[in-house]
């Protein structure tokens, strides 16, 4: 070969990037081909979250790109030879496919049903509770009555589970299933991972025990280490059959990206940092509290579905979720409670997050009474639902529940940090490339901060005297809390973290006498 020859082989290998259709068209023909996503991502080595990413308006590159290319094409190709195939009758009429065009849902409207329901011919397992069901909704046996369902306790909540209205027959160029594709159905549930959210965990746990000889710290340090992919694992496990699709790249507004390269974005999450000034008369024993999974059960919180969009003006749409730029009210109780937006110096307009805005509207309301509305200018939201880590929530919280009875250490403190590295690292991060929403590690911390002032302002109204509060997880009152708080490990329970005294008969600052 001469240096022409190699220079030329070169440049064959080279050759062109791998042409993609359009992201609705990569949907339309698995869904068209009852593929769900994690039948494909595993074929090509990736996460459905990925390949969500892929079907939002993002490339993939290099070979992965050509693999996924080759996929495309050959169901194209599929499905073009099948459709040729359907008799006349069967196949839609254009003013039917037109009508189905313009009813479409899309992701970012959280008030419609995207799955695809197919009745099965022969019932098979529910991918919920293990029972026979008659119906695959996204490529996934299930249940559509929830009084047929019997599942385990990290079933999705209602708001999750595709409705009896969505088993009617899907509109659009999908025609009716036919025998031969149901016998194909069944070959492909062999392709499904076989374990559940909870057998996720269990088994990662006992592996690496096994890996390291049943060395606890061994384990538990490399557990820690794999956190991070496999908390991503178990939210693609515990998405599996969900009513709405997510986002996983979306574009981000500017006020969501940091301006250098270690600054902060402009979000302000309302981080509470506050301690009394002045103490009732007299010496008191003063407890500090330790809000357990703090992280973990600002969870469930009000998440936006797709891309935000902007918005201005002073109305608060509840069925949607994202940022606001507001002008908070007046705080007149800084004596006795901390500013519901934090410790802030600057004066004026800031942005804040949802659950921070509800805080406020909350304590605006006629039930509190505790300060004006704030006053909104503008907001950047989408389509927002509660729900939408709630089985991912369920999961890690019994393992946790479990690990506490059985004084299961390793599985406790890898629990913990999936959930915690989960969120800190779902932003802007190179340790987690299959997620960027910083817009809901915004929100997720707000909502721990915001949980903790509720507990602040029912110690409050209880009675009792709050002293400090600081962070997620910290508050320090006087006065009997074992009758406003229940005492444990568990999520909804404090526990003791310190006791100290304070005050003096003629009053002191709080911070004195620890």
């Amino acid at each position: 070969m001469n240096d022409f020859d190699a220079i030329d082989s070169l440049l064959d290998a080279v050759g062109p990037e791998a042409e993609l259709p359009p992201c609705q068209v990569r949907r339309e023909l698995r869904e068209r081909a009852r593929l769900s996503k994690a039948q494909v991502a595993r074929a090509l080595g990736v996460s459905p979250s990925t390949l969500s990413g892929w079907e939002s308006g993002r490339d993939p590159a290099g070979e992965t790109r050509t693999k996924y290319a080759y996929l495309l094409d050959g169901l194209n190709a599929k499905l073009a030879t099948e459709t040729t195939a359907v008799p006349v009758a069967e196949q839609p009429a254009a003013s039917d496919t037109a009508a189905a065009a313009v009813t479409s849902p899309s992701s970012s409207d959280p008030g419609q049903d995207e799955d695809e329901v197919e009745l099965l011919a022969v019932p098979e397992p529910c991918v919920l509770c293990g029972r026979p069901a008659a119906q695959r909704v996204a490529g996934f046996a299930q249940h559509l009555a929830p009084a047929d369902c019997q599942p385990t306790a990290t079933e999705a909540p209602a708001a999750e589970r595709p409705t009896p209205q969505s088993s009617k027959a899907p509109q659009g160029t999908t025609r009716p299933a036919r025998p031969a594709e149901r016998s194909k159905g069944l070959a492909r549930r062999a392709f499904q991972e076989p374990s559940g959210p909870a057998d996720l965990i269990r088994e990662a746990v006992q592996r690496a025990l096994a890996e390291h000889r049943g060395d606890v710290d061994a384990a538990t340090a490399a557990l820690l280490k794999r956190a991070i992919p496999d908390a991503m694992r178990l939210l693609d496990e515990t998405r599996k059959g969900a009513r709405y699709d997510v986002i996983a790249h979306p574009w981000i507004p500017d006020i969501l990206k940091k301006q250098t390269a270690r600054g902060a974005d402009q979000i302000w999450e309302a981080r509470p940092k506050w301690t009394r000034h002045e103490l009732p008369p007299g010496r008191h024993e003063v407890t500090a509290l330790d809000i357990n999974g703090a992280y973990l059960s600002a969870l469930k919180t009000h998440l936006p579905l797709g891309q935000l969009e902007h918005s201005t003006g002073l109305a608060h749409d509840r069925r949607r979720s994202g940022v606001h730029l507001i002008t908070p009210p007046e705080w007149e109780h800084e004596a006795v409670l901390p500013n519901p937006i934090g410790q802030r110096d600057e004066p004026g307009p800031l942005w804040v997050t949802e659950p921070t805005l509800r805080l406020l509207l909350r304590l605006s309301g006629p039930k509190h009474q505790l300060c004006a509305p704030p006053q909104i200018h503008e907001s950047y939201t989408s389509g927002a639902t509660e729900n939408l880590l709630e089985k991912f929530r369920i999961a890690l919280k019994d393992a946790r529940d479990t690990a506490i009875e059985q004084g299961d250490t390793v599985t406790l403190e890898y629990v913990k940090a999936m959930y915690s590295k989960f969120v800190s690292t779902m932003g802007e991060s190179n340790y987690n490339r299959e997620l960027y929403r910083p817009d809901w590690m915004h929100l997720i911390r707000s909502q721990a901060f915001a949980n903790l002032w509720l507990k602040a302002l029912k110690a409050h109204d209880e009675g009792l005297a709050v002293v400090r509060a600081m962070g997620t997880d910290e508050l320090h009152v006087i006065g009997d809390w074992r009758r406003v708080f229940a005492e444990g490990r568990g999520v909804t329970e404090v526990k003791v973290k310190d006791t100290y005294t304070a005050g003096t008969d003629a009053g002191e600052h709080a911070g004195e006498g620890e």
